[in-house]
């Protein structure tokens, strides 16, 4: 097997096992850009709830969010849904999130996990990192970014849509 074909089916099969492994998500909130305390597991009682880890640093992160963001419109109208963006950025770098945020035009809602407790919790290592909680319990999880893997999260909330 080549080495390429081997790490696609690997890359594959990790993230069917990922999607596969449903887990509760923890009790916990999380500061948006104005201070406000957003409850995400409460929130996934009412409605799905898709949420992207990233950072300023991190290149894939910006990739995924911009696709994401570009199809945002589109995926709103199909599905009853909210998407939160949760940067993990410490606080030397909490600063750069806000005139980010402003200068790419994002049109979601941006979370701060900057002491990373729950990015801790999760136990995940690097962004980008996004899961799709449905009525307090995680239902998918996905590690990195190709792209169109924006598309792969989009079927997976619209299959846990109200």
């Amino acid at each position: 097997m080549s080495k390429k074909l081997f790490t696609v089916f690997t890359l594959a099969f990790s993230v069917s096992f990922l999607s596969a492994q449903e887990s509760q998500f923890p009790e916990m909130s999380l500061p948006d850009l104005n201070g406000n305390s957003v409850n995400i597991k409460e929130l996934s009682s009412e409605k799905t709830v898709a949420i992207a880890f990233w950072a300023t640093w991190c290149g894939p992160c910006m990739l995924e969010l911009n696709a994401i963001n570009e199809q945002m419109e589109d995926w709103k109208e199909e599905a009853d849904f909210q998407f939160y963006a949760v940067s993990i950025d410490d606080s030397k770098t909490v600063n750069r999130v806000r005139p980010l945020v402003n200068g790419k035009g994002w049109d979601f809602d941006v979370l701060l996990d900057t002491n990373n407790e729950l990015k801790r919790i999760l136990n995940f290592s690097t962004p980008p990192y996004t899961v799709v909680i449905k009525d307090g319990n995680i239902v998918y999880k996905h590690i990195g970014y190709q792209p169109g893997s924006e598309e792969q999260l989009f079927e997976i909330v619209k299959e846990h849509s109200n």
